[in-house]
């Protein structure tokens, strides 16, 4: 694999397939004392804090469920 020009890479499929990494995927360069990772960005806030404590305010277990999956 080469660099561009233009300073971009190409990952390979089955890289990309295995670990996730779609269209518009974030990725970070962690530099170590060998060369350089590279690893998904992570976001600074799981999609799940949002739902917590949820239960005990009378919503509906299903209507929650439903929600997260945006129906």
């Amino acid at each position: 694999m080469k660099i561009s020009e233009r300073g971009q890479i190409t990952i390979p499929k089955k890289i990309r397939t295995r670990y996730g990494l779609g269209p518009n995927t974030e990725v970070e360069f962690i530099p170590e004392e060998s060369g350089v990772r590279i690893q998904k960005r992570r976001s600074g806030r799981h999609p799940i804090r949002d739902y917590v404590g949820l239960l005990g305010k009378g919503k509906d277990v299903d209507a929650i469920i439903e929600d997260m999956r945006g129906r």
